[in-house]
């Protein structure tokens, strides 16, 4: 016991001393977050995150605003809470015993399991789903020899080492350092550049709606709680923390943005084949706003449509992630700049739509080629601007063409889901989920060459 205390008594004494008191004096709470689908990350522009969100309402409650630091190499992500680089690690953080000599926690805010992340097998899209099912590992024990790829320091590694001890045999644990997050080594099972790694089944539910190669149903663990990192020498900050998490749990608002970050779709809204109306004559109902769209922004009206599809399938009622609603999708701070709301009827939301598609289109008149153009104004509508500058000053430092779209920005863009690209210092907004977009501008640009020769 008095070795435990010791080292607890070691710790604060190297820990800078910095409380609430010293927080509310400067009017600024700090975060080291992590850029992912849970933590951190900017949406159409936006900044968004499960945990983002909980701590700005914290933030707010105690008067102060919210800075986030987005840290580039988890292992340095201790030390820099306790060297008073920030006040509190929000980046899907397991409590462990481990971590627990070294700094506390808050009282856990969700609670979710691990799960193994695998690749589904070749050619299952061709199969029914109780066949492909049979080829995936289906329990715990066929992961002896199994060559497994993990964070060192994660708690996902020491789950591995006692797995080898539960099931009697070697796991073959592959390791890497803080500067790989975890979602990329998810997308490296998806694209086979590893076999296999370890995540939250949180997480898990959540990529699985981008990463469609991946399987996630094997889990490996009880229950496990994540929480806010706190330093031991933050005991007032972490009491009004625990104050408000009890109380803020209990409420609606917690229960929205749970389900808005973990079970509705990120990128597209929810489909009503319904509202698709594909005939030999007609696109869709709406086509006569389409066309009026054209005139007012000068984009073909089949182009349009193609965008509208794609953002929505023509469901004027559409909502998905992040609040974005209606046929052209927007996001609740963007829409009423063009007259747009979510009880505004088609052809509102169409022409709103145009409007900002020719809006965006100006904002990238610097591209010479009006095609290309085009699909760097589609490719914003999608993402937000900054993602795409991001991809744009990556082509220039990599030798790309940054005035080019095809095979030149949209390859840079691929890169700002890998930590070695959006930690680069020419990166101004950080990781997304880069073949959403990537393929966004893709898709819309065949079906409407398709569409072109097929309808007048």
């Amino acid at each position: 016991m008095e070795n435990k205390k010791g080292n607890i008594d070691t710790f604060r004494r190297n820990s800078v001393s910095i409380d609430l008191p010293e927080i509310l004096k400067k009017g600024k709470l700090t975060i080291l977050a992590e850029n992912s689908s849970t933590s951190f990350f900017y949406y159409k522009g936006r900044k968004m995150g499960f945990e983002y969100e909980l701590l700005k309402l914290f933030a707010n409650e105690i008067g102060v605003d919210l800075d986030v630091k987005i840290i580039k190499n988890l292992d340095s992500i201790i030390p820099h809470l306790n060297n008073g680089v920030a006040d509190l690690i929000a980046c899907n953080y397991t409590i462990t015993r481990k971590r627990l000599k070294t700094i506390d926690f808050s009282i856990p805010f969700i609670k979710t399991h691990q799960v193994f992340v695998q690749r589904k097998p070749e050619g299952w899209k061709k199969m029914d789903k109780k066949e492909w099912k049979q080829k995936v590992i289906q329990s715990v024990n066929d992961l002896a020899g199994k060559k497994i790829t993990v964070w060192k320091n994660s708690s996902y590694y020491q789950r591995l080492l006692h797995l080898q001890e539960e099931i009697g045999d070697t796991i073959y644990i592959d390791t890497v350092d803080g500067t790989i997050g975890g979602e990329e080594l998810i997308e490296m099972v998806d694209l086979g550049m590893i076999d296999y790694t370890i995540t939250e089944g949180l997480v898990a539910k959540v990529n699985q709606q981008f990463y469609k190669n991946i399987y996630t149903e094997l889990p490996i663990s009880f229950e496990q709680n994540i929480a806010f990192g706190i330093r031991k020498t933050s005991p007032l900050l972490k009491e009004k923390l625990d104050t408000w998490l009890a109380s803020f749990m209990k409420t609606p608002a917690y229960r929205y943005i749970k389900k808005k970050y973990f079970e509705m779709k990120h990128h597209q809204a929810r489909l009503k084949e319904n509202y698709i109306r594909l005939n030999g004559n007609r696109i869709s109902e709406f086509d006569e706003y389409f066309k009026e769209a054209e005139k007012i922004s000068g984009w073909d009206w089949r182009l349009l449509a193609s965008l509208a599809y794609q953002e929505s399938k023509f469901n004027p009622n559409a909502l998905s992630f992040g609040g974005a609603y209606g046929i052209m999708q927007f996001m609740p701070n963007t829409g009423p700049s063009y007259d747009v709301y979510p009880d505004s009827p088609p052809r509102e939301q169409i022409i709103g739509g145009a409007k900002k598609l020719k809006a965006d289109e100006k904002f990238w008149r610097k591209i010479p080629d009006p095609i290309q153009r085009k699909k760097f104004a589609m490719a914003s509508y999608n993402a937000g601007k900054g993602h795409i500058l991001d991809a744009q000053r990556l082509a220039e430092k990599y030798g790309k063409n940054p005035l080019v779209w095809d095979d030149n920005v949209e390859v840079m863009l691929l890169n700002l889901s890998k930590k070695k690209y959006y930690m680069d210092e020419v990166v101004r907004h950080g990781m997304m989920k880069t073949r959403i977009t990537y393929n966004y501008v893709r898709e819309i640009w065949e079906r409407y060459l398709q569409w072109r020769t097929e309808y007048e």
